[in-house]
């Protein structure tokens, strides 16, 4: 049986700010999952979403 390739993938979004700032709150890296269509939205997505390390909303890049 072979598996479908869907349309709609998983994808995780990661803070930029944490890995370069050593004054955070909490030590860590903040991690969203999300989906996104691969037809309509073939480059990476950048969303602002709150980081618990750094306690404040910050831009969340798409990584691999």
């Amino acid at each position: 049986m072979a598996s479908k390739k869907g349309v709609r993938i998983i994808i995780t979004l990661e803070c930029t700010e944490c890995r370069s700032n050593p004054d955070k709150r909490t030590p860590g890296v903040s991690r969203y999952t999300s989906m996104k269509n691969r037809r309509n939205t073939t480059a990476r997505l950048e969303l602002k979403k709150f980081c618990r390390h750094c306690n404040k909303h910050t831009v969340h890049k798409e990584i691999k």
